[in-house]
């Protein structure tokens, strides 16, 4: 007798669910991935900022060169840095995330971005690409973990 297979389980980012976690309380529903991917796949909702804790909506964040370091700062007030509140979202989602096939976030997020996201220098001009502060927990902890933008 032939067990089931169960369906795989993909982490995708909230918003591209049509949940309205982004900073402006909105979402980017993602035709695709609600209608297709959902028939094949268990989808699992992930958004670092809001299961961080931060209010939606928020003000928006950039990622910002720092020294040697890349940190999620406000827009319009540097003094607000996110950094280690989405890094400790991601450091308690280690378990979670092992078990998921895959993960599809969000392009040019600050959380999300794999390799995407606008990275400016702390006098807001653009010098770049880099990974968003989730995405790049998932690189650097979980690299088997299949690991796709929505774009």
């Amino acid at each position: 007798m032939m067990v089931p297979r169960s369906k795989p389980r993909v982490g995708v980012s909230a918003c591209l669910l049509g949940r309205p976690v982004r900073y402006d309380g909105r979402s980017r529903p993602h035709g695709w991935i609600m209608e297709n991917l959902a028939t094949m796949a268990e989808l699992i909702p992930l958004c670092p900022e809001t299961g961080a804790g931060l209010p939606t909506p928020r003000p928006p964040v950039e990622l910002v060169a720092v020294d040697d370091t890349v940190r999620a700062l406000g827009v319009a007030d540097r003094r607000l840095d996110v950094t280690g509140t989405i890094e400790g979202w991601c450091a308690r989602q280690d378990q979670r995330l092992e078990t998921l096939n895959a993960v599809i976030l969000k392009s040019r997020s600050p959380s999300c971005g794999a390799g995407s996201t606008p990275l400016h220098d702390p006098a807001g001009r653009e010098r770049g690409t880099a990974w968003g502060l989730f995405a790049w927990h998932l690189r650097r902890c979980h690299p088997h973990l299949p690991l796709f933008e929505e774009s």
